[in-house]
């Protein structure tokens, strides 16, 4: 079930609705009482001024801080029987909060609404697309699975106070948050229903719904074309390997040609290299990279960007078994080289070695990878900001995109000592080195070794982003996040708009 949004006219002091949502700054310096955002000036009008409404806002604990909800009765002074005031933090220099606050207060909102019928939002005054963003992804939630429905249903319907003419701005934030739901859910399908099979088919359904092509390599074609790097990761599952490519033309003049990778591993226990049992079960998101390009190339199609995208999507599952790759084994990928296998617990950049090779036969202008690559990610940065590697200016500008959505990425170094460091006693290059340091950068100087020349390419490491197991905060919820879905619709965006 989805939130239905739309932009509501009228004053949220006589809107017919269960709750109207104001936003809540922090107290200015000297002051005790939070501030009311942009927006609300009704609402303090209703109950007395804005200093009225602050302090009885005070007295039940509000503070303005980010993720702080707090509810009010209104015991008459506007018809909606509850105020829900929602913290967004401490603005910036010029007074207003940013962008990812007011997604983040949307979101937090939203899950707080839960069970309600309908309500109405001032924060869409601050920022109409984020709070659309917020509000969807907040009330996110994965019932598949449950024999009891799951709870309480989401908030029904969401009316975004915003000035006219914004209609664009709606639908293109709620096109993008529907596209980070749909990663969302694929990442949550278990590894029981979401195997390489299925998961082609799931992608297939979602492409052909938007009208992208679609084709899809089963394990013979594989062989026949000589994609050995996803059929030696593949070859210990009884669930055979894919790989998945999905075409968006770009309409009658595209201002650029985009490749899309995304590691698609449907679960990981390491292979033979097996993987300590605790936290295993969390492998099943190793296939968001995944998951994120195919939403992102159907949301491409969707709202008819003018960039030609082509996603490339390795599938299989690196399970243990008699017909396992093992550490020793010499793969040849496609387009020819070979790689020395040391640690079948580093699959995903196998599987991408080879998708990286055959989306690059298509000439791209640019090519960004994603994958849930290495631990070492989530050590060096954390778990909610993706390590950025690549071309340097291409990098950077992908760093910047992750940062203004709110997804969050760095970028990181590509140091040419750590080519060596791969070097295989009998192979052109091996698959991890000796050495337990600085894992993602030799994880990302491996996947260069197979970047033709000259193309601009990033590769975004979202080992942390992709899933979350804490609770949830803003509009992150619970398992998949859908990172970096938001990154990437931006990125090609801009790539629309400036080559």
């Amino acid at each position: 079930m989805s939130t239905d949004l739309h932009i509501a006219n009228g004053s949220p002091v006589t809107a017919d609705v269960d709750a109207v949502v104001i936003g809540l700054l922090p107290a200015a310096d000297g002051e005790e009482r939070p501030r009311l955002a942009t927006g609300a000036t009704e609402i303090a009008e209703a109950f007395g001024g804005e200093t009225t409404l602050a302090d009885l806002l005070a007295v039940v604990g509000a503070t303005g801080k980010a993720d702080e909800v707090v509810k009010l009765p209104t015991r008459g002074a506007i018809t909606a029987p509850l105020l829900v005031a929602a913290g967004l933090g401490a603005p910036d220099e010029g007074g207003e909060p940013h962008a990812d606050q007011v997604r983040r207060a949307s979101g937090s909102a939203a899950r707080a609404l839960a069970g309600s019928g309908r309500a109405v939002s001032t924060l869409g005054r601050l920022d109409l697309g984020a709070a659309a963003e917020g509000t969807l992804l907040g009330a996110y939630t994965f019932t598949e699975y449950r024999s009891n429905g799951g709870g309480r249903a989401p908030v029904g319907a969401v009316g975004l106070l915003a000035e006219d003419g914004q209609e664009e701005v709606l639908r293109t934030a709620t096109a993008v948050a529907g596209a980070v739901r749909t990663a969302r859910d694929l990442v949550n399908t278990p590894p029981n229903d979401l195997y390489p099979e299925t998961f082609a088919a799931r992608a297939r359904e979602l492409a052909e719904a938007a009208g992208v092509e679609v084709e899809v390599l089963d394990d013979e074609a594989l062989a026949a074309a000589g994609f050995g790097g996803v059929l030696g990761v593949g070859s210990g599952s009884s669930r055979k390997p894919r790989l998945v490519r999905l075409r968006y033309a770009g309409g009658s003049e595209p201002r650029a040609k985009v490749a899309l990778v995304g590691k698609g591993i449907t679960f990981d226990t390491g292979g033979i290299s097996i993987k300590p049992a605790a936290n295993m079960d969390h492998m099943t998101s190793d296939m968001s990279g995944a998951a994120a390009v195919i939403a992102t190339t159907v949301l491409a199609a969707q709202l008819q960007l003018p960039v030609a995208v082509t996603a490339t999507v390795p599938m299989a599952e690196n399970m243990p078994s008699a017909t396992a790759y093992r550490p020793g084994d010499v793969l040849r990928m496609y387009g020819g080289k070979t790689v020395e296998v040391l640690n079948t617990d580093a699959e995903g950049r196998l599987i991408l070695a080879d998708a990286i090779v055959r989306a690059s036969e298509d000439d791209p202008d640019y090519l960004v990878e994603t994958s849930t690559l290495t631990g070492a990610q989530q050590v060096a940065l954390g778990m909610r900001t993706a390590g950025v590697m690549g071309s340097d200016d291409f990098r950077d500008r992908v760093a910047a995109h992750a940062r203004a959505t709110g997804e969050d990425g760095w970028a990181m170094p590509l140091p040419e000592h750590m080519r060596g460091e791969l070097d295989s006693r009998i192979a052109d290059i091996a698959n991890v080195t000796g050495s337990r340091w600085g894992g993602m950068l030799v994880a990302g100087t491996f996947l260069r070794a197979f970047v033709p020349d000259g193309l601009q390419w990033a590769h975004i490491d979202i080992a942390g982003p992709s899933f979350h197991s804490g609770g949830p905060y803003g509009y992150v919820t619970k398992g998949g996040t859908g990172v970096p879905v938001r990154t990437l619709h931006a990125l090609l965006t801009d790539i629309a708009k400036n080559g």
